[in-house]
């Protein structure tokens, strides 16, 4: 019977990874083949790879479009993990009733989707575009503030610090460690893998973000990957072998990080501290 039991939950588990894994795997052997093969539902490798690659540069600028999404990521997930770890930490460690009554705003806001804010949004770096045109509209930054950090993202590190030692910090201050000097000096590095957990998430979130860089950037030389990759689908005729191509190397760098700092990511997301 228990060898019935695990039969059955090993057969479970290969079927669901088997559905979670072909999306990804069609797209790799389609990336090999010809549109019309990609149509008729081929689902052996072929040899046109490279041909799809080389019509993919010559129809557009592939690599300026991956350097404006790497920039894009990076600066978000940068300012995402210091600006949310800073108040995740201060909600936790520096508790009141109206930081409590703030954070609850925060979660509310959680609740109003993005297409309602969009209106606004553009009209507010509009306006910016006049006075400081640096974060104005067709900008990396436009793309940026907005999206840095979110209402989960100081949730999920608020969380996390439920786990932090507190002995830490007295020991920190009697060291003659001031606030800020806790905050880079003890936390940060013992929250290293909750730290690691939110730079996948935002970094993954940010390069496959598309409806407000479809609004904010309006040139083509400031177009990142998921927009280019859109506009191929939208032709007459699209070849769908190039498609393909496109999306697995748009997959690359998110793929990368995430098996690089998958341990991490999964002890981040229990909560562990070491």
């Amino acid at each position: 019977m228990r060898v019935l039991n695990r039969t059955v939950v090993y057969v479970f588990l290969f079927a669901v990874a088997v559905i979670s894994i072909f999306p990804f795997l069609w797209m790799v052997i389609s990336s090999t083949n010809l549109s019309v093969d990609v149509t008729q539902g081929r689902m052996l490798p072929g040899s046109h790879f490279i041909d799809n690659y080389k019509k993919l540069v010559n129809s557009i600028n592939l690599l300026p479009a991956l350097w404006n999404s790497l920039k894009i990521s990076l600066s978000t997930t940068i300012l995402a993990l210091l600006v949310a770890s800073l108040a995740g930490y201060a909600f936790e460690v520096y508790r009141s009733k109206a930081k409590d009554v703030v954070f609850n705003l925060l979660l509310v806001s959680m609740m109003i989707p993005f297409a309602a804010l969009m209106v606004p949004l553009y009209q507010m770096f509009s306006g910016l575009s006049r006075s400081v045109p640096l974060i104005g509209i067709n900008t990396m930054n436009a793309v940026v503030l907005p999206t840095f950090t979110t209402a989960f993202l100081i949730f999920f590190f608020r969380q996390s610090s439920k786990m932090f030692p507190r002995e830490l910090l007295e020991a920190g201050r009697m060291d003659g460690l001031t606030e800020l000097g806790l905050f880079f000096r003890i936390f940060m590095p013992t929250m290293k893998t909750t730290y690691s957990a939110a730079a996948i998430i935002t970094f993954m979130s940010s390069w496959n973000n598309y409806l407000w860089p479809l609004i904010v950037l309006q040139t083509p030389e400031k177009r990142t990957i998921p927009l280019l990759i859109s506009n191929l689908g939208s032709s007459y005729a699209p070849d769908f072998g190039v498609i393909m191509t496109a999306i697995v190397i748009s997959t690359i760098p998110t793929a990368l990080v995430f098996f690089l700092m998958q341990k991490q990511f999964v002890a981040g997301m229990v909560g562990s501290v070491k």
